[in-house]
Order: C-alpha cells, then structure tokens, then sequence
C-alpha cells in the first residue's frame, strides 16, 4: 500500500474508493442472502478498518489524514450543534425498531465504522490527494464524489425507492461539502467520523415513513444546515497551513486558500 500511495495518492484514492463501494454493496446482498442482515457488512467493514488504521498509523500519517486531535475550541465551532441536528436526522419522524436484536447489532456496527471508512476514504484519501494541485477542485470532487456513491442504495437490497435515493444523493453531496470544510479548516476528521457515525447508526430506529412531500423538505433542510454552517466555519476558522509530514510526497504546493 505504502509503494502505491508514493506512487499516485489520486490512484490510492480511487482505487479505495472503488474496493469500498463494489465490496460493501456485495457484502449488503451477500448479508441479505443469508438473512441476517448486515451481518458479512459488519465483518467485511472491520477487515476495512483495520487495514486502513493500520496503513495510516504505520505510516505516522494520523495529522496528514486528520486522525488527531482538534485544533481549535468548541466555539468557533458553534459547539457543533449544527452536527448535533444532522446527526438526530433519521430520527425527526419518530423511532421504530426495523430489525431484530441481532440484525440491530449488526447494522449498529457496521454503520458506526462506515463513518470512518468514508471519511477516511472520502476526505481523508481522496481530498488530500486532489488538494495539492487545486484545493477548490478537490473539495468539489470530494463531495460530489460522496453523494453520488449513495445512488448504490438503489441497487444493495435495502429497498430505497428512486425519489428517497435522489433525496439522499443531494443530501450527501451537502454534507459530502461540509465535512471536507471541517477537515479543511479545522484538520481533524474527529468531527465527521463521530457526526457521520451516528447520523448512520440511528437510521436503524428511523421511521420513514414520511410522505415524498416530507422526504423533500427533510433533503432541504439538510441541504440549508450543510451549506449554511459551511459557510459559518469559513468565516470563524481561519484557513492554515497544510501539514508537512516525512512520507512520499507529501510536502505541500502553494494553492489557493478557501
């Protein structure tokens, strides 16, 4: 893995991407096959894990990738509130238990490490990757890229209908943009990983049964917070200076701050 980064961290990038995406979507059939859902999820997103923090402390890559700790207080933060009310989203229309205990368990899990694989893989990986030549450009990608790998949804067995996937893709990408915003400006994926966690693990009790009406409004409200407290960070966290670190190529150009 070390030799493949130095060579081309935006290949590292994709080439991640791509084993999470294909992978999980297979471990979503494979767990629905069997009948425990999410189960082979939960294994297969540990075996991820586990791969991926190993690289990255190995590495000594934890400031690089945004695995250390926050750089300034909870205030210019808002004291993520904002964070607090993206969370709490699959929760808005009530709670409903969806699975049995052991499919909760599973699902619980398995949702809990996705947010760290992806904000790893997502704005870890790829962002960094793309923001030695243009930061702009990175961040677009980074969180285009985020929402349109949602649509597998569609496709993995979990029975989401088009209009909630495009809801949920347009959602992504707003999220998607204010996660890399964080990791940005603050230099620490901590917030992402624990917001994107949570926000997954509670969709195990949502309710949705909401009509296209709701669904659609819920997508714009998401969409207001993302943008809105994306815009907030870049006026109370000032932007700063990449971290230099002794690996491959990772001494920084000069780019253009956000």
């Amino acid at each position: 893995m070390k030799v493949f980064c130095k060579k081309s961290e935006i290949w590292f990038a994709v080439v991640w991407i791509i084993i999470y995406v294909v992978g999980s979507s297979m471990a979503d059939n494979i767990s629905s096959i069997i009948g425990v859902e999410k189960s082979v999820t939960l294994f297969w997103n540990i075996v991820l894990t586990v791969i991926l923090y190993s690289f990255v402390k190995k590495n000594e890559l934890q400031n690089y990738y945004g695995l250390c700790g926050i750089k300034y207080s909870a205030k210019k933060y808002l004291y993520y509130i904002p964070l607090i009310i993206l969370a709490s989203v699959n929760l808005w229309s009530g709670v409903k238990v969806n699975y049995s205990l052991i499919e909760t368990v599973c699902y619980i899990g398995s949702m809990l490490l996705v947010g760290f694989l992806e904000e790893v893989i997502f704005r870890g990986f790829l962002f960094k990757a793309m923001s030695k030549n243009n930061v702009r450009t990175a961040i677009i990608v980074s969180s285009i890229t985020f929402g349109i790998g949602h649509i597998v949804n569609l496709f993995n067995g979990s029975g989401t209908d088009i209009l909630s996937n495009f809801c949920q893709v347009c959602y992504a990408i707003a999220i998607g943009y204010l996660f890399v915003t964080l990791f940005h400006r603050g230099k620490s994926l901590w917030p992402c990983i624990i917001t994107h966690s949570i926000l997954n693990a509670l969709s195990v009790f949502a309710n949705e049964t909401g009509s296209k009406q709701y669904q659609i409004f819920v997508a714009m409200i998401l969409c207001a917070i993302s943008i809105g407290y994306s815009l907030i960070l870049m006026k109370t966290i000032p932007a700063s200076e990449e971290c230099q670190i002794p690996f491959c190529r990772y001494a920084p150009r000069t780019d253009e701050e956000i």
